[in-house]
């Protein structure tokens, strides 16, 4: 994909860390923001090419009664088996990554098209370091938070057994693996509040860093 003219912050995190409220906190601040869970949804609906090949791979068991595979039984299968998990990403990673650099490549044109400045596109994605997508971005941010708290907010969030949860947490890399390569790390351990004055300390420092960024922002 030829170079969009667009800043790219690659956002990550391992599971229930708060990724999505930190990258609402960006686009209350101007960021564009693409969720990669929200694209995988999409290029796995019923019918789609990485539908069918994820069917043949993991069998129509995982198929629910309307016909859309059944994320909560896919999970139960690949977080058990990290060969399983590979096979998954191998099918699904490419079709979502095409889709967002399509997405990126319609922003930028929109904001040139428009005269505005270059825009601020947040890629909000769990699996963003080991697809390998930040290496084209021009910044990786990491959210982190503690165990416990990750803990809860994924059984609340998903309706999992702490065993589930578990099982979902040890199938990710270490976060201080995705914290060495970060650029700017977000420490969603506390109140709403703080992690929004860290969410706009690393936004005034880009803006100043950025002298096409509105600086009203």
């Amino acid at each position: 994909m030829p170079r969009p003219n667009a800043y790219l912050i690659g956002l990550t995190g391992n599971i229930a860390t708060g990724k999505s409220s930190v990258a609402a906190a960006l686009a209350e601040l101007g960021a564009h923001v693409i969720d990669a869970d929200a694209v995988a949804h999409r290029v796995m609906r019923q019918g789609t090419p990485t539908w069918h090949h994820v069917v043949e791979a993991f069998g129509p068991d995982i198929v629910a009664e309307g016909g859309e595979i059944d994320r909560k039984r896919l999970g139960g299968i690949v977080f058990a088996d990290p060969e399983a998990l590979r096979r998954l990403e191998r099918i699904t990673h490419p079709a979502v990554i095409a889709e967002i650099d399509e997405r990126i490549a319609e922003i930028a044109a929109q904001a040139a098209a428009q005269g505005q400045p270059r825009p601020v596109i947040v890629i909000e994605a769990i699996k963003l370091i080991e697809s390998g997508m930040h290496r084209h971005y021009d910044a990786l941010w990491v959210v982190t938070c503690a165990e416990e708290q990750q803990m809860k907010r994924l059984m609340a969030r998903s309706g999992l057994t702490a065993a589930e949860a578990e099982l979902r947490i040890a199938a990710q890399p270490p976060a201080s693996a995705k914290v060495a390569l970060a650029d700017v790390v977000i420490d969603n351990s506390g109140a709403k509040a703080q992690m929004r004055q860290q969410v706009r300390r690393a936004w005034a420092a880009l803006a100043r860093d950025e002298s096409n960024l509105d600086k009203k922002a």
